[in-house]
């Protein structure tokens, strides 16, 4: 049984994964719900991370919707940054990384509530 809900939760953040919009903000909680330790859900996503992040780019390539030089300039100081964020996390203990990811969801979340595109100024 406990297989089907691994595929469960598998499907529920592989969607938002796939459409780019940080699968692991899904992925990592709902691990946590049925008691996968902080830094194994969080390592867990990583992995899971690889094919579907190469599965989506050739997606999003032959759409046409890939903007290789503009993701280079994102790439290069996300990569550096990545190794010092997973060194942080190692040294961690779990109560305080899932504070930590818990604090980043609220931010990210009143973030995506707050903030208005130009477009919506122009309707309002």
């Amino acid at each position: 049984m406990i297989f089907y809900l691994y595929v469960l939760i598998g499907v529920i953040g592989g969607i938002p994964g796939g459409m780019g919009m940080g699968g692991g903000t899904v992925l990592i909680p709902l691990l946590r719900l049925v008691g996968v330790e902080q830094h194994a859900a969080q390592g867990i996503n990583l992995l899971s991370f690889l094919p579907l992040a190469l599965v989506s780019l050739i997606s999003y390539e032959k759409r046409g919707l890939l903007k290789k030089k503009r993701a280079t300039f994102y790439a290069v100081p996300a990569l550096l940054f990545s190794v010092i964020g997973s060194l942080i996390a190692s040294f961690l203990d779990g109560v305080k990384l899932k504070r930590l990811f818990g604090a980043f969801l609220m931010i990210l979340a009143v973030i995506q509530f707050t903030k208005r595109k130009k477009s919506d100024k122009i309707e309002s």
